[in-house]
């Protein structure tokens, strides 16, 4: 996710690909066709002025982005795509489920979440490798919330900045250390 400054979220548009269904390719796997629906996704939300595609399944359901899980909040509730709508079940995704959970005490569920509400959430964001926990701030033209990063999104995101730079101790056994030797 690149050509935006993510720290203040993004917009995204709902695309007209389609995530590609569990019976025609293994969708918890990273499989380089996939990717390619992806990247048309990707590239149809940049030439509408977004910054990136949510996309659905082949039954109309919030499937994911094109590189990152989505989560959506309820009040007090967080609600997710389950597994089982063709979506990679990434190991970022896990960690920020377990993260709400435990650390947070926030009440995360997982099931079929509808287009629609995408339009009434009180906040929505995505996470992943790259993206991180990164904030939507608008969907197909409709501000999300109030507009900015919510305070349940910034929770999360920076949770998580703590865990993936080391400074908790109870997550240690989560990363591991990179060591590079530089040539002069």
């Amino acid at each position: 996710m690149g050509g935006y400054n993510a720290g203040s979220g993004i917009m995204c548009c709902v695309s007209s690909w389609r995530r590609a269904d569990g019976n025609a390719a293994p969708a918890r796997a990273k499989v380089g066709g996939i990717y390619a629906a992806m990247a048309l996704a990707r590239y149809e939300a940049i030439s509408l002025g977004f910054d990136e595609a949510i996309t659905l399944t082949a039954n109309g359901h919030v499937a994911e982005g094109t590189a990152e899980n989505i989560f959506l909040v309820f009040g007090d509730k967080i609600v997710t795509p389950d597994l089982g709508q063709d979506l990679l079940a990434g190991i970022t995704r896990a960690s920020i489920i377990e993260l709400m959970r435990s650390e947070l005490g926030l009440e995360v569920i997982e099931r079929s979440v509808n287009r629609s509400e995408l339009y009434f959430a009180d906040e929505v964001f995505m996470c992943g490798t790259a993206a991180e926990v990164t904030s939507v701030l608008e969907i197909d033209g409709r501000t999300v919330g109030d507009g900015g990063m919510g305070a349940t999104a910034r929770a999360v995101r920076d949770l998580y900045l703590e865990v993936v730079h080391g400074r908790l101790p109870q997550y240690q056994h989560w990363c591991r250390p990179v060591s590079a030797k530089v040539e002069a």
